[in-house]
């Protein structure tokens, strides 16, 4: 039995997969691919963010349909700007997820995000849909109480970042 009184699943892994080209085992910096943020932007990465990580991308599993990234955002007491203003060709959806077990609900963090101008504040677990147009950014944090994951998933179509006549 495994945790929670679940019965282990085991998989066989002698016999070779032919779904195996479908896992992404080993996380890449994908911080090359971002165009409107930190390095990209000709900004420093901030202090309290790790670096994005690619989470699945049509660089890394061809069939991808989404380009999703992942980052570590950690405790700082300082306003932090991360993003710039943007838009995409495709929708996207940002992902803010607290770490505390407890609570999950409770970011532990108020980061800001401005839509075609407009102010909002985030200071609960939850995402938002961005359409394809749509001008959003800056984003950054007010302020960062205990380590949180942002996720940003890119429904390109394509599993890419940036455009075709981009790359």
């Amino acid at each position: 039995m495994s945790g929670a009184g679940r019965p282990e699943r085991r998989i066989d892994t002698v016999a070779p997969s032919q779904y195996e080209h479908l896992f992404v085992r080993d996380l890449v910096d994908c911080r090359d691919d971002m165009t409107n943020e930190a390095e990209a932007a000709g900004r420093p990465l901030p202090a309290n963010l790790s670096r994005p990580w690619a989470i699945m991308r049509a660089e890394d599993v061809p069939e991808a349909k989404a380009y999703i990234t992942m980052s570590w955002v950690h405790p700082t007491q300082e306003e932090t700007f991360w993003v710039h203003e943007h838009q995409h060709e495709y929708d996207e959806v940002l992902v803010f997820t607290g770490s505390d077990p407890e609570d999950p609900h409770d970011l532990g963090a108020e980061v800001y995000l401005d839509i075609e101008g407009e102010r909002h504040l985030i200071t609960t677990s939850g995402s938002v849909y961005i359409p394809a147009g749509t001008k959003h950014c800056p984003l950054g944090f007010n302020r960062v109480d205990r380590p949180f994951r942002f996720l940003a998933v890119a429904v390109s179509g394509d599993g890419h970042y940036r455009p075709e006549s981009e790359r």
